[in-house]
């Protein structure tokens, strides 16, 4: 085992140990055991993303683990918003007086290690299992709250997620079929060998792409999404969005780089294309509603989905760049836009059915983390999201699509003006007549963002080297 994959196993890991060590604590020391534990696991994950992301073009591929530049900036994503999510949780936890902290600290450990575990899998009977496996420790999560609305969107995210796996496996059951050497034949590299026929091929492919969509939160198989994003707790809802999401699109997009060359390139680019489009038109009009704010940030995540698909589907190098960017990017400010939440409803409690309206006349500082985060989400210059988009849009017209292309950019236009109402509305609209009410996780909130700012600006300045640098030449070549 190279270095490499001993780091590798070791992200998941360690997680999986402060699950265990929370569950063996003392009751007094939960929330202190959990916080302790979250802190080295977030380490080794930005570590590996270092390291993965320093040497794009030596990446280290076996028939179960793979670390590549794709694996890093997933896991290194996965990694820093878990650990902001753990860091989040006591100002959660207070609203509820701290009851079930050990049971909601297992259950987060848990799903931080599948969540880790899925970039970094090189066999795609692997990457399934992980991204089953993530749904049980999440659908608990999402009806933590006991509410009869928090049960009814655990129980919808289950089952309809459920539900495309299984379209999902049926689709791997045909690969596994034209593929000769039992599961390692699974491996990314060995994919690329089915034998069974291009049409074969072809409705494998369709079918593993159609029940991912239903995990990814793609339209028009994302009924479960705005229910589960706004229902679950804030924490909860930061990793779903900002890291489960783009985690199980990279399994997508890993399927469709081994399978291009059987179905045919421009086939296999074209679901995601569509994928891409019909995800953004579906989202956008829900952006122009009075939305509650974490129903608006859900609407957003489709939206923002279908955008990295547009761009893996694009495939040219000012689209890839783009795509790098806007992972990390949205997780970013979306995981900012849900911690958010937290002290919003505190002040608030209406905000939870009602949209967010006037924060920034009588909290600034919470204002002003929401103007960061849906202002990001918006595409408002000079935010990193701005400059994703761009290229992505130019890189549809670079790889020779230009209807798409052109479609997406007034799709994004249409988003950005009811995303910027939005902004407008909460920040500076009429203020609600509230007494003074105590807003846990207002502190941590206002240092978020005061932390995400700087990492904003950082890679929008970033988007000027990426183009044709040797990490976009690795994430075209994915794990060839």
């Amino acid at each position: 085992m190279t270095s490499r994959e001993a780091l590798a196993v070791a992200v998941p890991a360690a997680p999986a140990l402060a699950a265990a060590l929370v569950a063996l604590a003392p009751r007094r020391l939960v929330t202190a055991v959990a916080v302790a534990c979250a802190l080295p696991a977030g380490v080794l994950a930005l570590a590996l993303a270092a390291v993965a992301l320093g040497r794009p073009g030596s990446p280290s591929v076996g028939t179960w683990i793979v670390v590549d530049a794709a694996a890093g900036l997933l896991v290194g994503v996965g990694g820093a918003v878990a650990l902001a999510s753990v860091l989040a949780s006591p100002a959660y936890l207070a609203t509820r007086d701290g009851h079930g902290a050990r049971g909601y600290f297992v259950l987060l450990f848990a799903f931080w290690a599948l969540l880790v575990a899925v970039p970094l899998a090189g066999n795609l009977g692997a990457a399934w299992l992980l991204v089953a496996a993530t749904t049980a420790p999440s659908a608990l999560l999402v009806g933590l709250g006991g509410r009869a609305r928090a049960l009814e969107a655990g129980w919808k995210y289950l089952i309809l997620t459920s539900l495309g796996l299984g379209v999902a496996l049926l689709g791997i059951v045909l690969l596994a079929a034209g593929v000769r050497g039992g599961l390692g034949a699974l491996s990314w590299h060995a994919l690329g060998t089915y034998s069974a026929g291009s049409e074969t091929a072809l409705v494998a492919y369709l079918l593993l792409l159609a029940g991912l969509a239903a995990k990814i939160g793609w339209a028009p198989v994302h009924n479960w999404l705005p229910d589960a994003h706004s229902e679950a707790p804030a924490p909860v809802s930061a990793l779903l969005s900002a890291a489960l999401l783009p985690s199980v699109l990279l399994v997508a997009w890993r399927s469709q780089q081994a399978l291009g060359p059987v179905v045919g390139e421009e086939t296999a680019l074209g679901v995601l294309v569509l994928f891409g489009l019909v995800s953004l038109a579906v989202a956008v009009p829900f952006l122009w509603r009075a939305l509650a704010w974490k129903r608006l940030l859900a609407y957003s995540s489709l939206e923002h989905m279908g955008v990295i698909a547009l761009g893996l589907g694009f495939a040219s190098p000012l689209a890839l760049a783009g795509v790098a960017v806007h992972v990390a990017g949205h997780a970013i400010a979306k995981a900012l836009g849900f911690y958010a939440a937290t002290p919003l409803l505190a002040l608030d409690p209406r905000a939870g059915g009602h949209a967010a309206s006037g924060v920034g006349r009588t909290e600034p500082a919470l204002g002003a983390g929401m103007g960061v985060s849906l202002g990001t989400l918006a595409g408002l210059p000079p935010s990193p999201l701005f400059a994703s988009e761009v290229l992505i849009v130019a890189g549809g017209f670079q790889a020779g699509r230009p209807w798409a292309a052109a479609a997406a950019a007034v799709l994004l236009a249409l988003g950005f003006l009811g995303l910027m109402h939005a902004l407008l509305e909460a920040t500076v609209g009429k203020p609600r007549r509230e007494g003074a009410r105590p807003a846990p996780g207002l502190r941590t909130t206002t240092v978020l963002a005061l932390v995400s700012v700087p990492l904003l600006l950082a890679l929008t300045v970033a988007v000027a080297w990426l183009p044709g640098s040797e990490l976009v030449e690795a994430l075209a070549r994915g794990v060839s």
